[in-house]
């Protein structure tokens, strides 16, 4: 029989796509929740899908933030639901969002999402969230699944998702993760 243990502390990403006239607005209130960031990608065209684009227009930008202050797991469906509160402080009069925000997190094995929508590959977190595996670590670097995103995929992201593992193996050098 296993015994349970607590789960180590997460390093905590957040995928931001806006126009990017907004991301210093959206970063300064995601820093004074979380504090400060430790890693802050460049800004990165977002062109892998027109999903956004309805809603949000055309023009998108990416960025990829994480943070010196590491969370728990189970704190990953608050956050969420935090920063759906942030999208909604930022939506249009007519409730369509100017920026989404995807929190999630990575450790030296994977690096997980947060969604509100169900799938046969996501597991229900609480209050209407779920969680999925993105990517996982094999080898030297983070690999796709049959369901990870195009832009996921693309290997500017997983070179971004690479050296933030990097910084934590670094930092916690010595330390199990």
């Amino acid at each position: 029989m296993g015994i349970p243990t607590k789960h180590k502390p997460v390093k905590l990403i957040i995928g931001l796509i806006a126009p990017e006239d907004l991301f210093d607005k959206v970063e300064k209130i995601l820093c004074q929740k979380f504090g400060p960031a430790d890693f802050k990608s460049e800004i990165l065209d977002f062109n892998f899908t027109d999903y956004y684009e309805r809603e949000m227009g055309t023009g998108l930008k990416r960025r990829f933030l994480s943070f010196k202050r590491n969370i728990v797991p189970r704190d990953l469906s608050h956050i969420k639901l935090y920063t759906n509160r942030i999208e909604k402080k930022f939506s249009k009069s007519n409730g369509s969002r100017k920026v989404n925000i995807d929190p999630g997190y990575l450790t030296l094995s994977k690096l997980v999402l947060a969604t509100t929508k169900d799938y046969q590959h996501r597991l229900y977190l609480d209050n209407g969230i779920y969680a999925e595996v993105t990517l996982r670590f094999k080898g030297k670097s983070f690999t796709i699944w049959e369901w990870t995103y195009p832009d996921y995929r693309s290997p500017a992201y997983i070179s971004i998702f690479n050296h933030i593992r990097n910084n934590l193996l670094s930092k916690d050098k010595g330390k199990d993760v």
